[in-house]
């Protein structure tokens, strides 16, 4: 990936904890590594094919200047996220935020904060079985959407499909989301089950009913467990109601784990079903 550097970008502001930061001010020094393609502004020579370093400096400066806080990583967060949906070409960006005059009653260069943050590939997996079920998986999509730590926004086909594990019950929809996401994966599960919550979900019945489910199949092409979360999702490739409307949006994805692609779980768990 190609790199746009700022450094030492100089700011006066009020930083910090103490009450003598935020009155008196002090100078903060900030540095920017843009990720992106540079490929089409070198073949054509035009500013609108890359990012503007003037223009990101002064975000970088108005962000600064923008609230008091009280510690450095807030102030790179900040500047961070907003460089980020502000400069749709910028997939990733590393910030560094300098504190030259630090209050510790030592002497040193500076303190800092460095963070990197970026764009992450989404995959989620949905169904609903009761009430309006479409109505429900359209308010999901819309709150996904809309929310502006996600970007470019797709849905596969809605498909009707025979209930999985708890069989008396109704017949779902299903569909699977894919989108870029600022939220690391575990604020994303939250942001997911406020969405659920919003639609009444109650988690009764282990694979029973539900009004709205939201499974996170996909994050890039990472592999983690916690207790709360496990990606890839562990029974994604043994569900075809996911597994078709996956392969819809990406039809030559392959799993992180297992190295294969997610058509050939599809297509031997048509065979099996064709038997």
């Amino acid at each position: 990936m190609d790199k746009i550097t700022i450094k030492n970008l100089e700011v006066f502001c009020n930083h910090g904890v103490y009450k003598e930061e935020n009155i008196l001010g002090q100078k903060f020094l900030v540095s920017a590594e843009l990720s992106l393609s540079t490929r089409k502004a070198g073949l054509s020579d035009a500013l609108e094919d890359s990012v503007s370093y003037g223009d990101v400096s002064r975000l970088i400066t108005a962000e600064m200047k923008k609230q008091n806080d009280k510690l450095l990583e807030r102030a790179a967060e900040r500047i961070a996220g907003q460089i980020l949906k502000e400069f749709p070409l910028i997939d990733s960006v590393r910030i560094e935020v300098k504190k030259p005059w630090a209050p510790v009653m030592m002497h040193l260069d500076y303190a800092s904060v460095s963070i990197e943050r970026g764009w992450h590939r989404v995959y989620v997996g949905v169904g609903s079985n009761m009430g309006e079920r479409q109505a429900w998986i359209d308010m999901a999509a819309e709150a996904l959407r809309s929310d502006g730590n996600n970007r470019n926004f797709r849905s596969a086909q809605v498909i009707e499909t025979e209930p999985y594990g708890y069989l008396e019950q109704d017949k779902f929809l299903n569909t699977v989301f894919t989108f870029e996401s600022l939220y690391e994966p575990e604020e994303l599960l939250l942001r997911m089950q406020e969405i659920e919550k919003e639609a009444h979900r109650e988690r009764k019945i282990h694979w029973g009913p539900r009004t709205l489910d939201l499974d996170l199949l996909l994050y890039d092409n990472r592999i983690t467990e916690s207790p709360v979360l496990t990606i890839p999702h562990p029974e994604m490739t043994k569900r075809l109601f996911v597994l078709i409307p996956l392969c819809e949006l990406n039809p030559h994805g392959v799993h992180p784990l297992y190295r294969k692609r997610f058509a050939e779980y599809k297509e031997a768990l048509e065979q099996q079903e064709n038997k």
